[in-house]
C-alpha cells in the first residue's frame, strides 16, 4: 500500500490556490451525505471516529478521488503537478502518480494472503479473476474473504493498492452492491449527470447507454466513503454486543446453581454419588466436569439459524465429549456452573435426583454477557498447562470433526439443504461458496492469527465438497 509520504509534495501543491477550493468541494461530496444521514457536522464526524482514522481513510479516499478528476477547464491536479514539479520526484513516484491519475475505486474480496508479501483481490463490482497485489503492511491485518474498498493500480510489472482503503463489514458491502445494481434503473437524465461527473462532458443517449462500469464507478466513488462512514458511526454510537451462543444454539449466560450440603452429609458422600455417574468426570478431589453422553444432538432449525449469525463458544474433551458444565464441592455447598439456562435446568434436575436429601434446595445466580464483560473486562482466562502444539492439535481435531458433521446437516443459509446436497446444482454451489467464505472470515476475525482457531485451514472443506476451484 503506497504510503502517504510518497504524495507529500503533491499534497502541498494541491492545498494551494485554485486546487485547494476544488479539493474542498470533493471532500464535501464524500462527507455531506453522511452528515445528512447521521445529523453530524463534518467536525463532529472527525471527532467521532478520531482524527487519525479520519485522515487515513475518509480524507485519503476523497483526496485520491480529487486526483483523478478533470475539472471544467480540463485540468487535473496530477498533470499540473508533474508538469511543474515532477522533476523533483523520483521515477517510481512519478510512475505511481501516473497510475493513480487514471485509477478507479471499487469493492474487492481478499484471498490468498501471504503475510508481508501479497494477497489476491477479486473485484466484486466489475468481476473478473482475482488480481495478485504486491503488498506488505495490509497483509498483517487482512483476513481471508475480507471486503475492502480500494484503488488497484499497475506500477511497473506489479499491482499495488493505493493509500485510501476502507474495510467493509460483510453486510455493508452487500448493501453497497445492492445499491450499485440499482444504478441500472436510473433515468437517462440521471445517467447523463453521472457521466458528466465521470468524464467531464455531456453525452448523447447512445453514449449514455454505453457508459461502462468503470466510468460509473469513477463518478460515484464518494458512495464508498458514505456507506463506510455511516456504518462505522452507527457502530460507534451503539456498540453491538456480540450474539454469543453455545453449540445447542442457546444464548450464552453464566448460571451458577448452589446447593447447600445437608447436615450430616460428608464430602465423601457427595463424591461417591458423582463418581458413580459417567457424565461427571473427576477433575480433582473436589471438582468434576459434566459432559454429554454420546454424540450431541443436532441443533434445531431455529437454533441452527441463530448459530449462523452468532459467535459460538464451547469446550470439548479430548475424546470429543461436549462439556456441559462444571461442579465444585466447597466446604458447605455444591456448585454447578453452566453457560445457558437450558443446561442449568437439566443439570439442576439431574443433581437433585441423584443427590436427594444429601443437599438442600438450591439458589440460582445468573450473569448476562454485558454483566460478564463489565465485571471481568481485565480478567485473563485460565488455560490448561499443556504444550501449545498439542493444544492446537486438539482444537483442530475438534473443528475437523465438527465441520465434517456439518457437511451432512441442513443449513438455513443453503435453503435448508446440506452442503453435500447443495453443491450438486450451479445455484447451490454459489450459496455454498458464500457460506464457506462467511464461516472462514468470521473464524479468522474472532481469533488471533497465531491462535489455534486463527490458523485453522478450511481448505479441506472445499476439497471435500469438490469446489476447490471456486476458492478464489
Amino acid at each position: 500500500m503506497a504510503g502517504k509520504h510518497l504524495l507529500q509534495g503533491l499534497i502541498k501543491w494541491s492545498m494551494r490556490d485554485r486546487w485547494a477550493d476544488r479539493f474542498e468541494q470533493i471532500l464535501e461530496d464524500h462527507l455531506l451525505p453522511t452528515c445528512d444521514e447521521t445529523g453530524l457536522e463534518i467536525d463532529d464526524i472527525v471527532s467521532t471516529i478520531g482524527e487519525g482514522l479520519f485522515m487515513s481513510t475518509a480524507w485519503a479516499c476523497a483526496f485520491e478521488d480529487f486526483l483523478t478528476r478533470e475539472f471544467d477547464d480540463g485540468e487535473n491536479a496530477i498533470d499540473d503537478y508533474l508538469k511543474r514539479r515532477g522533476w523533483k520526484e523520483t521515477a517510481p513516484v512519478r510512475a505511481y502518480m501516473a497510475a493513480l491519475r487514471n485509477s478507479t475505486m471499487s469493492l474487492y474480496e481478499v484471498s490468498d494472503i501471504v503475510r508481508d508479501r501479497s494477497f489476491r483481490a477479486r473485484d466484486l463490482v466489475r468481476g473478473g479473476d482475482p488480481v495478485l497485489i504486491n503488498e506488505r503492511s495490509a497483509t498483517r491485518s487482512l483476513k481471508p474473504w475480507d471486503r475492502i474498498a480500494a484503488r488497484v493500480v499497475p506500477v511497473g510489472s506489479k499491482m499495488q493498492i493505493c493509500g485510501g482503503v476502507l474495510p467493509f463489514e460483510h453486510g455493508t458491502a452487500e448493501g453497497f452492491l445492492e445499491a450499485w445494481r440499482g444504478f441500472g434503473m436510473l433515468s437517462k437524465d440521471e445517467k447523463r449527470e453521472l457521466a458528466r461527473d465521470a468524464i467531464g462532458e455531456d453525452l448523447d443517449d447512445g453514449s449514455i447507454a454505453d457508459l461502462s462500469p468503470t466510468e460509473m464507478l469513477r463518478a460515484s466513488s464518494s458512495m464508498f466513503t458514505t456507506f463506510w462512514l455511516i456504518d462505522l458511526i452507527d457502530r460507534i454510537r451503539e456498540p453491538a454486543i456480540p450474539d454469543l451462543r453455545n453449540a445447542d444454539g442457546d444464548e450464552l449466560i453464566l448460571r451458577e446453581v448452589r446447593y447447600p450440603v445437608a447436615l450430616g452429609t460428608t464430602a465423601d458422600d457427595i463424591r461417591a454419588v458423582l463418581e458413580a455417574r459417567p457424565e461427571f468426570r473427576p477433575a480433582s478431589t473436589t471438582s468434576w466436569i459434566w459432559v454429554s453422553q454420546g454424540k450431541p444432538a443436532a441443533a434445531s432449525r431455529d437454533a441452527d439459524e441463530q448459530l449462523q449469525e452468532s459467535l459460538t463458544f464451547e469446550t470439548w474433551q479430548e475424546d470429543g465429549a461436549l462439556v456441559l458444565g462444571n461442579v465444585e464441592l466447597e466446604d458447605t455447598a455444591l456448585v454447578l456452573a453452566v453457560n445457558s439456562g437450558k443446561r442449568s435446568d437439566i443439570g439442576r434436575a439431574l443433581l437433585s435426583e441423584i443427590l436427594g436429601g444429601r443437599v438442600g434446595q438450591p439458589s440460582v445466580k445468573t450473569e448476562s454477557v454485558p454483566q460478564i464483560m463489565a465485571s471481568r473486562n481485565s480478567a485473563t482466562p485460565h488455560q490448561l498447562d499443556i504444550p501449545e502444539d498439542e493444544r492446537c492439535a486438539i482444537i483442530h481435531d475438534h473443528m475437523d470433526r465438527h465441520y465434517r458433521d456439518v457437511l451432512d446437516q441442513p443449513v438455513p443459509m443453503l435453503g435448508g439443504e446440506t452442503p453435500r446436497c447443495a453443491v450438486r446444482t450451479d445455484s447451490g454451489r454459489i450459496k455454498v461458496v458464500d457460506w464457506l467464505k462467511m464461516m472462514e472470515n468470521r473464524t479468522a476475525k474472532s481469533a488471533d492469527s497465531n491462535s489455534a482457531m486463527g490458523n485453522y485451514s478450511f481448505g479441506w472443506l472445499w476439497r471435500e465438497l469438490g469446489i476447490s476451484e471456486l476458492r478464489r
